[in-house]
């Protein structure tokens, strides 16, 4: 099994919505059994795909705190039909990441929880708006990390700093980590500034992928209606960036396998 992190310590970048977008596509559309895994105290995921309650059954419990966790990734996964299923987040992971600070081998737990767990092609972490310890874990067993950021001038030092945030975790935990790419989220490019923002991105090197995703309110209504907007809407040109977006992680997949 690969494991692909979306991550980026901002927040509001669309971190979510391309993390239950990619498992949807990757799922209904390539015929890939997917495992999304929610990181993030808040479980923006774990609502997005219809989750309201995890209590007591979340990741929280298989991460543990303090001490090791009571269940298995196995014991709380919740099958979402079409070879898509959610390792689901609760706010109790807030406190998990507190203790963790605490175990030997803290920054591998996660890895070795996924570890024990077989039958899917890909694991997509969604993470939290930090360079938290469940961000590092998740960052630590991945074999790549997909980037999203809006493009904008002033969005460009936070992505600079986590760019530096990966080389250590490269340096310290993980050397194959893979930097996927930099996805531009919430892109308009009838603004000048989005386009200058990206161009910038470009020139530095930064390995910004040719996919945008651009801004609709039915990407944000299709999650409140526990789905994508692929589901939800699928003609609309979100759900084209997003499915676009989805060939990109597939070739990443196929080149590993080879």
């Amino acid at each position: 099994m690969r494991t692909l992190a979306i991550a980026n310590h901002k927040g509001g970048v669309g971190k979510t919505a391309v993390s239950h977008a990619l498992g949807v596509t990757l799922s209904r559309d390539h015929g890939r059994r997917v495992l999304l895994v929610d990181t993030d105290p808040q479980a923006s995921l774990s609502g997005a795909c219809g989750i309201g309650d995890a209590s007591g059954r979340s990741l929280a419990e298989v991460l543990g705190s303090t001490a090791p966790g009571t269940l298995t990734l196995r014991d709380i996964v919740r099958d979402l039909g079409d070879g898509l299923a959610l390792a689901p987040a609760d706010i109790a992971l807030a406190a998990a990441e507190l203790g963790l600070v605490a175990r030997m081998g803290r920054e591998n737990v996660l890895g070795r929880a996924l570890r024990d767990l077989g039958g899917y092609d890909l694991a997509i972490v969604d993470c939290p708006p930090s360079l938290g310890l469940l961000t590092v874990n998740a960052l630590a067993c991945a074999h790549g990390v997909l980037i999203p950021t809006q493009p904008e001038i002033m969005a460009l030092r936070g992505l600079a700093l986590f760019l530096d945030s990966l080389a250590q975790v490269r340096s310290a935990l993980n050397p194959g980590l893979e930097t996927v790419g930099v996805v531009a989220t919430f892109y308009a490019s009838r603004l000048l500034h989005h386009r200058d923002a990206l161009a910038t991105m470009r020139d530095g090197g930064l390995p910004v992928l040719d996919v945008t995703i651009g801004r609709s309110v039915r990407v944000a209504e299709s999650a409140v209606n526990g789905e994508t907007v692929l589901t939800y809407d699928p003609r609309n040109k979100r759900a084209a960036e997003l499915r676009a977006l989805g060939e990109v992680i597939d070739r990443w997949l196929n080149d590993a396998q080879r």
